[in-house]
């Protein structure tokens, strides 16, 4: 569905039901005539959300629908919500285009039911064209069918490592065995000949660019795209492109449309190539750019299978790894409602390959798993056993996600996950943020973190009372605001009370204090109290507690800690 950034999605209502709903999502609107609006942005949007009957929809699109397989991926993705919202139903691209991650995100949004119709959604099986990592080409739709039917295709894989190491999802539903009884082939290869029914390519490629400063744009393109052929090599399985620092940004390598890895002379210069050449280490101070960049992005290992390949402005390589190059992605849901988890934790879930996480919040992305996705709930308290895991599958080559409430940073995953990653070989990690528990509790609570505040955990699980007391004491005595995690369990009954008695000491027991349990999710409760008023029994492990500073007040029933702009 993305076809250039952000995807671009519109949502249509044509009654005042049907528009308040709209408003409740994070897209573009427009409300009036449904027929002109689809026919004049079907060319320039990547969506349509339309708030009508299923039967107007395929009336308005059916002109506009484009013919062939193509047109699975360059038409836009519909999708229909009812007048009620209670149903949100892809129509066509269900999987191409992304209609149905599309109908996943609108139905959580609205707290409606998602009505999935495609085969594979509906049978809970692995859609060939969907595989993380994987680029699906061949019969497809032949294979799905078979697959639906009930046949385990045999696969194979001509790469280092295998199938396992390529394509785990493949090798957990597919027979590693090279003859099918169903005579359903799939083959796991950066190669374009492989004999199967589907050929899945994953990211093993690495196409290394030098090039002049004058170089046109499409030159370097052009160039690798012919020494592929002439290999018999899938453009499919390039999934990175590496060149010198000074190149990063120069059009003749972002028009590969892949990620770019840059590296210093210093680090180039060393890398052992079979055509170095004096003349580009005068000019650039490394005596080769395309070779070694290819070598030294594809990781230890690696090989060159397309030597460097000279056009009048650049030169192009090709290195195959010799593993694949996983990594691992922290990912912050937010306090818990879908409407507050960022696009960016959306995405870092559905592309992953294997998603870990504390059961509660594994269940919190269940609408987002695949059925070809391996997913590893764990018990809490089993934080470094969970990082580690996540690690170590990183490592092997895996793309993981591992999932924490609120931000990966606050009081969760993030920080242990980079303390523990040089103890698995420093595997690339990437943090998503997302929005913490206690901004979470304030925006239902009012204002009261507007000003300076402190966030402190009253667990001692890890961190000594002692110092929790200390922390408390300086925030007290700063007159900050202060947002209290973890404040009560059933076997932790004390600390609450004790850091309200510690509060107390320097701000008076009018002050106004808020108390937010399932912030977001089913069963929220909130109070509002004060400091004084307090009572720890109204309190538990999925609550927050915000206490204001001295300069906090209520306005209109809400905790307000005012910045003091001039009114």
């Amino acid at each position: 569905m993305k076809r250039d950034g952000e995807p671009r999605v519109l949502a249509v209502s044509v009654t005042a039901a049907g528009a308040r709903h709209a408003a409740s999502l994070p897209y573009e609107r427009h409300h009036g005539d449904l027929s002109d609006t689809v026919r004049q942005r079907w060319a320039d949007v990547d969506a349509f959300v339309l708030f009508c009957a299923a039967g107007i929809a395929v009336r308005v699109i059916a002109p506009l629908l484009g013919s062939g397989a193509a047109a699975k991926r360059t038409d836009p993705a519909v999708v229909v919500v009812d007048e009620a919202a209670r149903f949100v139903v892809p129509l066509v691209g269900g999987h191409g285009a992304g209609a149905n991650s599309l109908a996943v995100d609108v139905a959580e949004l609205l707290e409606a039911t998602p009505v999935l119709t495609t085969a594979t959604d509906a049978a809970g099986v692995p859609a060939l064209d969907l595989l993380p990592g994987l680029v699906a080409v061949g019969d497809v739709a032949g294979a799905t069918r078979a697959i639906l039917d009930g046949a385990r295709p045999s696969v194979t894989s001509d790469l280092p490592g295998g199938v396992q190491a390529w394509a785990a999802a493949v090798a957990r539903w597919a027979s590693p065995t090279p003859v099918s009884e169903s005579g359903v082939t799939l083959a796991v290869t950066d190669r374009v000949d492989a004999p199967a029914d589907v050929t899945l390519h994953p990211a093993s490629l690495v196409a290394g660019v030098g090039a002049s400063s004058d170089a046109p744009a499409g030159e370097a393109l052009a160039l690798l795209h012919s020494a592929l052929a002439g290999a018999g090599l899938a453009p499919e399985s390039v999934g990175l492109v590496a060149t010198i620092e000074r190149r990063a940004g120069d059009p003749v390598v972002t028009a590969f449309g892949r990620d770019v890895m840059a590296f210093t002379a210093t680090e180039l210069d060393p890398v052992e190539v079979p055509n170095p050449s004096a003349t580009v280490r005068g000019a650039v101070g490394t005596a080769s750019v395309a070779e070694a960049a290819a070598l030294l992005a594809a990781g230890p290992g690696a090989q060159l299978v397309i030597d460097k390949v000279k056009g009048p402005h650049s030169t192009v390589a090709v290195a195959r790894r010799a593993r694949p190059r996983g990594s691992l992605t922290v990912v912050g849901l937010g306090p818990g409602a879908a409407r507050h988890r960022t696009p960016a934790a959306t995405a870092a879930v559905r592309g992953a390959e294997c998603v870990i996480g504390y059961t509660l919040y594994v269940e919190q992305v269940d609408g987002l798993l695949r059925p070809d996705q391996d997913v590893v709930p764990s018990p809490i308290g089993a934080e470094a056993d969970r990082c580690g895991e996540a690690l170590r599958r990183a490592a092997a080559g895996q793309w993981v996600a591992l999932v924490c409430s609120g931000d990966a940073g606050v009081f969760a995953m993030a920080t242990l996950v980079l303390e523990l990653a040089p103890r698995y070989g420093n595997p690339p990690v990437e943090i998503v943020p997302g929005v913490t528990a206690s901004l979470g509790a304030a925006s239902i609570l009012g204002a009261p973190l507007a000003h300076d505040h402190a966030l402190i955990s009253l667990s001692d699980l890890l961190t000594p009372w002692e110092l929790i007391e200390r922390r408390l004491r300086a925030a007290a005595e700063a007159d900050m605001a202060v947002a209290l995690y973890n404040p009560r369990s059933a076997r932790r009954t004390i600390q609450l009370q004790t850091a309200k008695d510690i509060l107390l000491e320097s701000r008076p027991a009018s002050t106004p204090a808020g108390i937010v349990a399932n912030a977001t999710r089913p069963g929220q409760r909130v109070a509002m109290t004060t400091l004084g008023e307090l009572d720890p029994a109204d309190v538990d492990m999925v609550s927050m507690v915000i206490v204001g500073s001295s300069a906090t007040r209520i306005v209109n029933g809400r905790m307000v800690t005012p910045r003091g702009f001039r009114t």
